[in-house]
């Protein structure tokens, strides 16, 4: 049997009591990365906040510096809301995803945490026990990944661009193993906490690839398993956006594979200005955190 056929749930079935049956004295944190979602972070926490007590030991979210109201509206939901600048604060912040969800390790203690962004459009409450039931019932799982049809606004399957065009050939290239994975990128996922904390964090949009590598190479196969989520609806991004966020993805994969690039990339697209094309170049920076282990070590006195 195949991994894709050992490792994958299409129909995942467990219920909340079903995981808290499997926890045996395991914690569980849910963490959202945000930045400036003061219109949707409400509703993922309300997602969250039933199995609070439960399932779901500790709820936060970790604000990236918004400008908008989203510390206070996801406060308001129920969430422990964490400011990144006040974790692990003897490092000044670098802007991104993946610098959020490296310092929400030092923020949480969950022996299990699951990642949810804050963008999502109707999160279902089922998500965060569909993730949890291969680390919590198979053994030598370390990372869960979420898989879902992506609709965009005006196309029925029309999301992960990025994924299609760059990840998937990537992958299919450099780890063709992986090649089984339905939703590589994808933003909802679940880790032990002796993998997260053991593993170096991409900075940017680099972090989902990076720790499917890194797993990958840590455990095998067999420490990955992914589960059907049903459908995911967020914010799409235009491709102006999309192509930086896929020139920080690239420069993660090629390091993780054996083939380090510049620490920060000149990448540069070109757009209309009264009619004429000229150059509009963004710095994208393709660098790591250390694993937290470490900086949480160097702390003791």
């Amino acid at each position: 049997m195949s991994w894709f056929h050992r490792r994958t749930w299409q129909e995942p079935a467990w219920s909340a009591a079903d995981i808290l049956a499997a926890k045996r004295g395991r914690t569980v944190s849910v963490v959202l990365p945000a930045l400036d979602e003061e219109e949707t972070v409400a509703a993922v926490v309300a997602s969250v906040r039933p199995l609070l007590g439960g399932v779901v030991d500790e709820l936060v979210v970790v604000d990236s510096g918004s400008a908008d109201a989203t510390v206070e509206v996801a406060a308001a939901a129920g969430a422990r809301v964490v400011r990144r600048e006040d974790v692990v604060p003897e490092l000044t912040p670098r802007p991104g995803k993946g610098e959020v969800l490296w310092r929400s390790l030092a923020a949480t203690t969950g022996d299990v945490v699951v990642f949810l962004d804050s963008d999502l459009v109707d999160p279902d409450p089922a998500f965060v026990p569909s993730l949890l039931g291969p680390l919590l019932t198979e053994d030598g799982v370390h990372l869960v990944k979420g898989f879902y049809r992506r609709p965009l606004r005006l196309e029925s399957t029309g999301g992960g661009r990025v994924t299609e065009l760059l990840a998937r050939p990537v992958l299919s290239a450099l780890r063709p193993a992986l090649g089984e994975l339905v939703q590589p990128l994808g933003g909802e996922y679940a880790g032990t906490r002796e993998f997260l904390e053991s593993v170096p964090f991409a900075g940017g949009y680099g972090v989902e690839i990076g720790l499917l590598l890194d797993a990958e190479e840590r455990y095998g196969l067999d420490g990955l398993a992914q589960v059907n989520l049903g459908v995911r609806k967020h914010r799409n991004r235009s491709l102006l956006q999309l192509g930086v966020m896929a020139r920080q993805i690239l420069g993660t994969a090629l390091a993780r594979c054996g083939m380090p690039s510049a620490d920060a990339a000149r990448f540069t697209q070109f757009v209309q200005v009264s009619g004429e094309w000229v150059p509009d170049v963004t710095e994208v920076p393709v660098v790591d955190r250390p694993p937290m282990r470490e900086v949480l070590a160097a702390r003791q006195p």
